[in-house]
C-alpha cells in the first residue's frame, strides 16, 4: 500500500513539468517567429489577415504571429532578363530572329507584388510586341544599323508600361539579330565584294601614288641634271673667258715688251709672217693673202742676210 500511495504524486509532477517545458518551447518558437531580419538590398512585404500591411526595410522587425505574414521577399538589386529570340518582320517583309536583354530594378515592392500576376512574363510579352512594332517600321538595312534607336525606343516603351508595376527599366540591349540564311548568304557576298573593291581601290591608289612619286623623282632628276649642266657650262665659259683674258693679256704684254724694246720694221714684218703661217695651218679652206706679200718676202730676205752678216762682222 505504501508503494501505491507514493507513486501517483510523482507522476503528476512530471506531467506538469513536461507541460510547462512544452509551453515554454512553444512560446520561444512563437517569439522567434515574431522577429524578422531583413538584409541589405532586400525588403519584405507583410500581410495582416490577408491584406497588405507594410513593407519591412533593412533591420530587425517584430510581427504578430498568426496574424501577420511575410508575403514575399523582394530583391532591390538590378536584375537581368534574357528573353528568347522573337520572330519579327521588317517593313520590306524580311523575317528575322531578334533576342533582347532587359535590365530592370524594383522600385516599389508593393506594386511589384500586387500589380500583375507574373511581372517577368508581362515584361517579356511587352518586349516582344514593342520589338515587333519598332522593327515593322524599319527595313532590313535600317534594322541592322539602328541598334541604338531600337534600344532607346524599347527602353522608353517598357519603362512607361512597367511603371504601374513598381519596375524601373534601366537598359534594353538587342543581343542578336539573325536574318534568314539566304539573306545572310547575300550579305556575305556583298561584304566579300566590298572587301575586294576596297582592296582594288587601295592597290590602284598605291600604284597611282607610286607613279606620281616616280614622275616627281624623274622631274627632280631632270631639274638637277639641268642645273648641273648649267653650272658646268657657266664654269666652262668662265674658264674660257679667263683663258682668253690671260692670252690677250699675255699678247698685250708681249706687244708692250716689243714696243719697249724698240723693234724695227723687219722684226714686225717677221712677226706678221709667223702669224700668217699659223693662219695657213688652220682648218679654213680659203686663205686671204695680203697685197704686200712681196714686200714682206723681201723684208724677210733682208732680215736673213742681216742675220748672216752679223756673225761674220763679229769675227
Amino acid at each position: 500500500m505504501f508503494g501505491f500511495e507514493f507513486f501517483p504524486p510523482v507522476l503528476i509532477s512530471v506531467g506538469a513539468l513536461t507541460g510547462i517545458i512544452i509551453a515554454i518551447v512553444i512560446a520561444f518558437m512563437i517569439l522567434a517567429l515574431s522577429f524578422r531580419l531583413v538584409t541589405q538590398t532586400r525588403c519584405m512585404v507583410v500581410e495582416r489577415l490577408g491584406a497588405y500591411h507594410k513593407t519591412l526595410g533593412v533591420g530587425v522587425h517584430f510581427i504578430i504571429p498568426l496574424i501577420d505574414r511575410v508575403s514575399r521577399t523582394v530583391s532591390l538589386k538590378e536584375q537581368v532578363k534574357d528573353f528568347e529570340p522573337q520572330a519579327v518582320i521588317t517593313r520590306d517583309n524580311v523575317t528575322m530572329q531578334i533576342d533582347t536583354v532587359v535590365f530592370f530594378t524594383i522600385t516599389d515592392p508593393k506594386l511589384y507584388i500586387y500589380g500583375t500576376e507574373n511581372p517577368l512574363m508581362a515584361i517579356e510579352n511587352i518586349s516582344a510586341t514593342t520589338l515587333r512594332n519598332i522593327i515593322g517600321e524599319l527595313d532590313l538595312d535600317e534594322t541592322l544599323t539602328s541598334r541604338d534607336l531600337i534600344n532607346t525606343r524599347m527602353r522608353t516603351t517598357l519603362d512607361e508600361a512597367t511603371d504601374p508595376w513598381g519596375i524601373k527599366v534601366t537598359r534594353v540591349e538587342v543581343k542578336n539579330i539573325i536574318p534568314p540564311k539566304d539573306i545572310r548568304d547575300s550579305m556575305e557576298k556583298q561584304m566579300r565584294a566590298e572587301r575586294e573593291k576596297r582592296q582594288n581601290i587601295l592597290i590602284a591608289e598605291g600604284e597611282k601614288r607610286s607613279a606620281i612619286l616616280t614622275a616627281e623623282g624623274e622631274a627632280e632628276a631632270l631639274i638637277l641634271r639641268a642645273e648641273a649642266n648649267k653650272k658646268q657650262r657657266i664654269l666652262e665659259a668662265e674658264g674660257q673667258a679667263s683663258a682668253i683674258f690671260k692670252i690677250k693679256e699675255a699678247e698685250a704684254l708681249g706687244i708692250k715688251l716689243i714696243k719697249d724694246a724698240g723693234a724695227d720694221q723687219a722684226v714686225l714684218t717677221l712677226k706678221s709672217l709667223e702669224a700668217l703661217a699659223l693662219v695657213a695651218n688652220g682648218q679654213a679652206t680659203k686663205l686671204v693673202v695680203p697685197t704686200n706679200i712681196t714686200d714682206l718676202a723681201s723684208t724677210v730676205m733682208m732680215a736673213a742676210e742681216f742675220s748672216r752678216k752679223e756673225p761674220s762682222e763679229k769675227k
